[in-house]
This record gives C-alpha cells, sequence and structure tokens, in this order.
C-alpha cells in the first residue's frame, strides 16, 4: 500500500527533515506514528498524501511509483486517500453537515444516502446538535470531529491521521479510535500520527518511531 525506499526530505537548502527513510505498509494495516515535536511526523504525512516530493528516494502508493505518474493519475490516487489534518481544513461557508458531505457528492453519491450517512456518523461522534452549525461557531474539538467524520466518511482505502486526538478529552479519544479500528477493519490501511506515548501503548500495533529525521518500526504491548 505504502512503500518508501531510502526516502530523504529537505526544505530548501537546509538539512534533512528526514533521513533515509524505509517502511513498507501492507494493506489493510495499522500503525501509530509517534515522536516528539519537530520529528518530522507531519512532513512523512505530507509524503504518503502526495503534498510533497521527497529530495530523494522512491516512494510508492497503491502500487504505483509516484515519480512517474503525470498529473492526472496522481489526482485519481489521491482521491483514495483521507487525510484529518492538525488544522482541520474544514470550508468556513459551509455547515458542519455540508463540510462532512463533500466527498459523497463529489464522488457522485445520492443525496438520500449522503443525508443518512452524514447524520449518522455526525451522531456517532457526539454532533447531533450541530448539523447545521458552521465551525466558526464550533470549539477546537468540535471542529476536529467535523474534520475526522469528513475524512473517514467515503471509507478512504488509506487513512492519514495527524494528531486526530489531540483537541478531544480522553473519552472522545478512545471513542475516535475505535471509529478508526472499524474503519480498519474493513480494510482501509490506517496511519495514525500521535505525540502521546501512552495512546500508542493501548494498542497492540505497529509503531513507526521518528526521531532525528530517522524511522524505526516497533512492535507496541498494550498497557
Amino acid at each position: 500500500m505504502v512503500r518508501f525506499e531510502n526516502v530523504g526530505m529537505r526544505y530548501g537548502t537546509g538539512p534533512e527533515v528526514l533521513r533515509d527513510v524505509c517502511v513498507d505498509l501492507p494493506a489493510g494495516s495499522f500503525h501509530f506514528l509517534t515522536g516528539p515535536s519537530g520529528a518530522g511526523k507531519t512532513t512523512l504525512l505530507r509524503l504518503m498524501y502526495l503534498a510533497e516530493r521527497p529530495t530523494r528516494g522512491l516512494i510508492s502508493l497503491f502500487g504505483e511509483d509516484i515519480s512517474r505518474l503525470k498529473r492526472r493519475d496522481l489526482a485519481d490516487l489521491r482521491r483514495k486517500i483521507g487525510v484529518v489534518f492538525q488544522d482541520f481544513r474544514l470550508l468556513a461557508h459551509l455547515s458542519a453537515f455540508d463540510n462532512v458531505a463533500l466527498p459523497l457528492r463529489v464522488a457522485g453519491i445520492g443525496e438520500a444516502r449522503v443525508k443518512k450517512n452524514v447524520t449518522e456518523l455526525l451522531e456517532w461522534v457526539g454532533l447531533a446538535d450541530k448539523l447545521n452549525a458552521r465551525p466558526i461557531t464550533m470549539s477546537g474539538g468540535q471542529q476536529q470531529r467535523v474534520a475526522i467524520a469528513r475524512a473517514v466518511i467515503a471509507r478512504p482505502q488509506l487513512l492519514l491521521a495527524d494528531e486526530p486526538t489531540g483537541n478531544v478529552d480522553d473519552a472522545m479519544a478512545v471513542r475516535l479510535l475505535r471509529l478508526f479500528e472499524e474503519l480498519n477493519r474493513f480494510g482501509t490501511t490506517l496511519v495514525f500520527a500521535t505525540h502521546s506515548e501512552s495512546l500508542a501503548m493501548q494498542r497492540q500495533y505497529h509503531r513507526l518511531h521518528l526521531a532525528d529525521g530517522e524511522l524505526t518500526l516497533r512492535v507496541g504491548q498494550p498497557a
């Protein structure tokens, strides 16, 4: 599903943010991505969802070498990827419902199914009373839940979540983690970036750990 071979990444003429990253994520796997702030977690995710090109090395997604793909082909790959951004990136002029509905409408899903699926998902993340609210009227934690719902509504083949539980309380964090796990059980490959070692240790998933630009693979143990 995702393969990095000796990938290096630097911005401008600065030092490499990532060095000689090698990783192979099988389809249907669940990995936590851990490491201290500034370790390069967001940069690694940006490479995975094609927002950046590596300085060196090879990246393959869905079995395709991205360096050989045309712009149209890259757009097709992006449609298979769901992303939960740290800064949410909700559309300010749209309601919570319409933000979450957007991927389904772009895919041409009928409005009756859109209404059913979006309403059920927003209820599940505790936002049944916020369907018509716009982002500016919502707390950071509520916006985070809308962003998560938008990322998972279309059941992407690959889901990349950048600190998805950073703005919610512990109980909601566990609830959202269960949502990601349910999606993973349906076959979605998932990378869950978190600075919380304790959260990652609660589940026995493989853990990608970044430190000083280098990536290591660890097997997590339940707490």
